[in-house]
């Protein structure tokens, strides 16, 4: 009998963002041709002068990827609690992966019995900073802003874990754990914590196609979100009234910091594309503190970092870690605020 059927060809994935950056300048030149091109115009002017910053952060991800440099990751849950907290929480606000790349190795930690203190300090130190969210905020923000969120971020981990750790018998944190179901995302793969350390990677050929591959990834992904944004900023600058934002989130005290972290925790999407629309927030008057609990808060509760921890843990402990990220993010504005006076 005559084979019948045909193999089907593989559809064409497109990615919704690329085709957003492509489509948004079009629908705005539609109605205002003027500023159609203008936002064209600001997002490449704006891409060409953080080159630099993305393509030292690309190349270092891809560094670390393929000399397989998170593998010393691990180290940071070994030994004594107290030790595994400030690891966790140092190691957490450096580490160069995405969240759904951490649930695997999560998983396997808290499976085996890792304290949930040490867990929590590298799940909220996490998602906020990384070697390419550093440069991208330094290029952008500036230096002092992007140091001052990298010790945000491993500060709030160690918020996150002591609290964890004084209350570890507590009805929230006990029994934290989700019935073992299999997990994953974003086709990440195996744990990016598993395997040797070679620092000279260019000898083996596997490690150099990691690298290329990972470069390119990371080059896409930053690119489509940068330029993203940057039309976004160019929009926001145009439309935007600068009274609104000068009244709902300018001025001092702890109002606008508050309403910050507030704002940030449920409008963050991505990021990266969150600095750019935080440099336009900031032109229009928003103040320092305030964009510092913006992008603390944000980044905690973005929607990959939020999954993974809500993939894992009871909705008790997920509602913990809000918590401890939104009161975090107020005391890192509040503690901006009076530095970048």
């Amino acid at each position: 009998m005559a084979e019948t059927t045909q193999p089907v060809a593989p559809r064409f994935k497109v990615d919704r963002v690329w085709l957003l950056v492509l489509a948004l300048p079009i629908v705005i030149a539609a109605f205002d041709f003027a500023q159609g091109i203008e936002t064209v115009r600001f997002a490449l002017e704006a891409m060409g002068q953080t080159g630099i910053f993305i393509g030292f952060a690309v190349l270092a991800i891809g560094y670390l990827k393929a000399s397989g440099a998170e593998a010393l990751l691990a180290k940071a849950f070994e030994g004594r609690e107290g030790r595994m907290i400030v690891m966790a929480a140092l190691l957490g606000g450096l580490s160069p992966f995405c969240s759904c790349e951490v649930i695997p190795f999560i998983a396997a930690l808290l499976a085996v019995g890792a304290p949930l203190s040490a867990v929590m300090a590298f799940w909220l130190a996490s998602p906020l900073m990384d070697p390419a969210m550093f440069f991208i905020t330094a290029g952008t923000l500036g230096t002092s802003f992007a140091v001052a969120k990298t010790v945000a971020a491993v500060s709030l981990g160690l918020l996150g874990g002591v609290t964890v750790y004084l209350f570890a018998k507590s009805p929230v944190f006990a029994d934290p754990l989700r019935p073992k179901k299999q997990t994953g995302c974003c086709g990440c793969g195996p744990s990016p914590f598993s395997g040797q350390v070679n620092w000279r990677f260019w000898n083996e050929p596997e490690r150099r196609s990691i690298f290329g591959e990972t470069v390119l990834e990371n080059a896409l992904f930053l690119g489509k979100w940068l330029l993203l944004a940057y039309m976004l900023e160019a929009l926001m600058l145009r439309y935007l009234p600068s009274e609104w934002i000068g009244g709902f989130l300018g001025g001092e005290g702890v109002w606008p910091v508050v309403m910050g972290a507030l704002v940030g925790a449920p409008a963050y999407l991505n990021g990266y594309a969150a600095v750019p629309l935080v440099d336009a927030l900031l032109a229009q008057g928003m103040a320092q503190g305030a964009a510092m609990s913006f992008v603390v808060a944000g980044g905690v509760s973005c929607i990959p970092a939020a999954v993974a921890v809500w993939a894992l843990v009871k909705p008790r402990v997920f509602f913990a870690y809000l918590a401890i990220a939104l009161v975090g993010a107020v005391f890192a504005g509040l503690a901006w605020n009076v530095v970048a006076m």
